[in-house]
């Protein structure tokens, strides 16, 4: 069973806060490791990568197998069932429409004292998207990384992604063509973030690295950092509901689950003013867990990471959230806006019961690669504008010039920095 809290318990704030600072990540430090691998990939190249290929994915990479060709797509896209493809289309287009609608404009004024100003919003050239390829495959998650970048103008992007035993996921490769991917290569773990940020034989780097991944890929980005930009160093899944007892406990149950199935550090909490409405939703996830194909992750996802939380009010709820500041929160109450209007921190949130956190993983368009690990705190789910640089914009004539010298120099030299100071004099009139 899950951790079970109650707020009017004297323990609540120990328990709860104890609760939200338990690592799920299992403490294992793999920098030195991914160190390791990263230095290889830099001095050796395609060298390292065949190694480790061999290595981790049980398959010969050689020069000519690395990328996947025009025709290996096709084969895959062949291969998918057509329902399957036809889900991908609807997906693709909603995710598509949602990050038009972020693109940032530029802007160009001249303030009083007649100095041009603004900025101008340009794409990277290039970004690398790591696709996994462990417990299990997401065709939704390349759709979701790639789709913002090409949004944005990214003019070229790679994506990699493990082949174990040389095979490949069809359904990931039919979404790869359908989000504009321009290379495909069969490498994984942080040798492949490692190829992408520094290059390695015909893989040339990229700006930006972005994508899903186990430990060793989440600290390898997090290693390349500096080098190239990164979305985040994304931790375990997580999803909080807030439901009154007028939810179906088979529906809030579901959606707790839908997060613990990912891995078994995932993390589903509940929080309800309603004890009897907990104990129903309690016993039907013991119900759908012996239902669920993926139990044994599900079941040490929910026994061990998650908690069923029960306060006095619903109004009790909004500073329970901020504390966790969740990947998800569902909002499963007759006014879920009112609670809206509370939360400052949460990655994505859902409103309404029958707004389920799936329904964001896969097609309502907003993207699903969001803060976790209580990063919703100061972190935004990923955009265009991950894919994007801000450049400032000034320009002076030389009345300009005049009215702001005088204090620019002034400041030049209290910070004893002569050069700066002598830079805005010999463009102003003694």
């Amino acid at each position: 069973m899950a951790l079970r809290l109650n707020i009017q318990e004297d323990n609540f704030t120990a328990a709860f806060d104890a609760f939200v600072a338990k690592d799920r990540d299992g403490g294992a430090d793999v920098s030195a490791v991914v160190r390791e691998v990263i230095a290889e990939v830099r001095a050796d190249g395609m060298g390292a990568l065949k190694s480790y290929t061999e290595k981790f994915d049980g398959f010969a990479l050689t020069d000519s197998n690395l990328r996947v060709t025009p025709e290996e797509i096709e084969a895959a896209e062949q291969a998918c069932d057509k329902d399957d493809l036809e889900a991908l289309n609807f997906a693709a287009e909603r995710i598509r429409r949602y990050h038009e609608k972020q693109i940032p404009a530029d802007v160009r004024y001249t303030d009083d004292e007649g100095v041009t100003l603004g900025w101008r919003w340009t794409a990277v050239d290039a970004a690398g998207l790591y696709a996994p390829g462990g417990r299990a495959a997401y065709p939704s998650s390349v759709l979701m990384n790639a789709i913002p970048a090409k949004v944005a103008g990214v003019s070229r992007l790679a994506m990699a992604t493990p082949a174990p035993k040389g095979e490949m996921n069809p359904l990931v490769l039919a979404a790869a063509k359908r989000a504009g991917i321009d290379e495909i290569y069969r490498i994984g773990g942080a040798q492949a973030v490692a190829a992408l940020a520094y290059g390695a034989g015909p893989i040339r780097p990229v700006d930006v690295i972005v994508g899903p991944g186990n430990a060793y890929v989440a600290e390898a980005k997090r290693q390349v950092f500096g080098t190239v930009g990164i979305d985040s160093v994304a931790g375990p899944s997580e999803i909080l509901v807030i439901s009154d007892g007028k939810s179906d406990p088979q529906w809030i149950a579901a959606d707790l689950l839908s997060q613990a199935e990912h891995d078994p550090s995932s993390q589903s909490v509940l929080i309800t003013d309603d004890v009897a409405f907990a104990d129903k939703v309690e016993e039907a996830v013991q119900q759908q867990l012996a239902e669920n194909r993926r139990r044994e992750i599900a079941e040490a996802a929910w026994t061990n990471n998650s908690a069923i939380i029960i306060i006095s009010s619903l109004d009790e709820a909004p500073a329970l959230v901020d504390a966790i500041a969740p990947e998800h929160l569902e909002l499963a109450v007759d006014d879920p806006e009112a609670l809206l209007n509370k939360v400052r921190h949460a990655g994505a949130v859902f409103l309404g019961r029958h707004a389920p956190e799936a329904i964001g993983d896969y097609v309502a368009g907003p993207d699903h690669v969001l803060p976790t690990a209580r990063a919703a705190r100061y972190a935004s789910g990923l955009s265009v504008l991950d894919f994007m640089k801000r450049t400032s914009i000034i320009g002076c004539d030389e009345a300009a010039v005049a009215k702001l010298g005088p204090a620019a120099a002034r400041l030049a030299d209290a910070e004893g920095l002569p050069a700066h100071a002598k830079s805005v004099r010999v463009r102003l009139k003694e």
